[in-house]
């Protein structure tokens, strides 16, 4: 006999594994927790599988629920596609994204939220965090996705991401010379943070390249320019984190967050695909 899915439990399931929460799916989908659990039970039921793992502050996907979890994002696009199949008015969406959130994956990042509905319209903006928010606010971006080095406004936090020094592995520490430091822009909130720390410790350091996108400063990096300060998720592959041989002060670490005005149903689940997309990265 076949089955017929339920297509709110299956957005039930899709929130649940994403926030890992049912409380948190819940206020995404504008429900109760208590339906969301309710709706994720049943769709185990039909399934005969189970999907999710709960435990008392976390939720957690099963094998199976990692196995069913592509193909429930695919069935709730095409659910949105036939909701506007008569529609002809595309949608525009204005996202600012900070490439020290994104790092060189934006091609990876626009790809997929095409996948999840071409007809959309996408205008975006990659520029320092700081230069977000404030056009955020402005109203001139519907969503923006930042990196919070510190206390910052409202938002709805996707990772958390530790710092590190890196370098290419060739490259060597002289005792006698500045560390050459590598950043994005001069603007950069991780260069400042990142000098700041430097100069507290007392080590001298000097200006060995900035670059006009996360693409130039990987190439200095792994080309031996210089070390630079970046989220250990997003550097290049074949550097290595020199903080400790190099006796660098440690730099902590920061919240990647995202801050949306979108308010239509078809804006909040593109929305919540961008979300995902940093969740998973």
């Amino acid at each position: 006999m076949s089955l017929s899915l339920d297509i709110d439990a299956v957005a039930a399931f899709l929130g649940a594994a994403e926030f890992r929460s049912f409380t948190r799916a819940a206020q995404a989908l504008g429900t109760t927790q208590s339906l969301v659990s309710v709706r994720v039970k049943r769709l185990e039921e039909m399934l005969g599988r189970l999907l999710l793992q709960r435990h008392p502050r976390l939720v957690r996907l099963t094998a199976e629920g990692e196995r069913f979890l592509p193909a429930a994002r695919d069935l709730m696009a095409a659910h949105e596609r036939a909701r506007e199949a008569f529609s002809d008015a595309r949608q525009r969406i204005a996202i600012g994204i900070s490439e020290q959130a994104v790092g060189p994956d934006v091609p990876v990042l626009l790809a997929r939220l095409a996948g999840h509905d071409p007809r959309w319209l996408i205008s975006l903006r990659i520029a320092a965090s700081a230069v977000l928010e404030e056009a955020f606010e402005r109203g001139e971006l519907d969503v923006v996705v930042l990196r919070r080095l510190g206390p910052g406004r409202t938002g709805e936090v996707l990772r958390r991401d530790a710092f590190g020094w890196f370098a290419a592995p060739t490259l060597m520490r002289q005792p006698d010379e500045p560390v050459p430091v590598v950043s994005l822009m001069a603007e950069c909130g991780l260069r400042r943070h990142a000098t700041e720390v430097l100069d507290h410790a007392g080590i001298a350091w000097r200006e060995a390249f900035i670059g006009g996108g996360m693409a130039a400063v990987f190439a200095a990096v792994v080309g031996g320019l210089g070390v630079s300060p970046l989220a250990a998720r997003i550097a290049p592959q074949g550097a290595v984190d020199v903080g400790l041989e190099w006796g660098l002060p440690e730099l902590g670490g920061s919240e990647v967050v995202l801050r949306s005005n979108v308010a239509t149903p078809k804006g909040h689940a593109f929305v919540r695909e961008l979300a995902a997309a940093f969740r998973e990265r």
